[in-house]
């Protein structure tokens, strides 16, 4: 797809269509087909997918190379993360790599660490900031997944752009071991953290 048409579809949102090429809905806005996990967390309301804080839930497929659009609603304080090549047990930011999903310019957040910012890849890459809508509106967010590549887009803003060769698994920013950050392929998750955060349009396309 081309950048421009990928520009339209950002100003568009959050009235998104899922006609883009080689893209198929993960989510059909009435049910939970597609995914596992403690599905019975997350409430679907007018073609809103809605975190019960504490759950996590993940695809029934696990994806290698891909692109990840969706839309998402922070509440004040809002937290949650995408897991990306992750395993559905453990914790996703270790066994594969969590992509923040959060109201960093919340006082409650100002002591984070750089690599705790939206978008980031916790613990390892930190992210731009100043992209994020005001809390209660929707955001646009695109997670590219390439090989080592992984690339967070915005409202239309690139946030991070990393190489993960570059990176040590074991030297990573927060001093943990990122065991599964060269993870080949893994589960996509929405891993709710404490706070009713809200997912639509959420479609993907994998990248042979």
């Amino acid at each position: 797809m081309r950048l421009s048409c990928f520009v339209t579809l950002i100003l568009l949102c959050p009235v998104v269509t899922l006609a883009e090429e080689g893209f198929v809905s993960l989510f059909d806005g009435k049910t939970h087909d597609g995914w596992q996990g403690d599905i019975k967390g997350y409430t679907i309301k007018d073609g809103v997918l809605i975190c019960d804080p504490g759950h996590k839930i993940f695809t029934k497929k696990e994806y290698a190379d891909f692109i990840f659009r969706f839309e998402f609603k922070l509440p004040p304080k809002g937290y949650n993360g995408v897991g990306i090549r992750a395993a559905t047990s453990g914790v996703q930011a270790y066994n594969g790599m969590e992509i923040q999903i959060l109201d960093d310019g919340h006082e409650v957040y100002k002591d984070l660490q750089p690599y705790q910012y939206h978008g980031s890849i916790y613990g390892v890459v930190p992210a731009k900031r100043g992209s994020l809508k005001p809390t209660g509106e929707w955001n646009c967010e695109e997670i590219l997944c390439q090989g080592n590549h992984v690339k967070v887009t915005v409202n239309g803003t690139v946030i991070v752009d990393a190489d993960l060769s570059k990176i040590d698994k074991t030297k990573t920013l927060d001093g943990q071991n990122h065991f599964g950050l060269h993870n080949e392929k893994g589960y996509i998750g929405l891993l709710g953290h404490g706070s009713p955060v809200e997912f639509r349009n959420i479609r993907i396309k994998e990248l042979k």
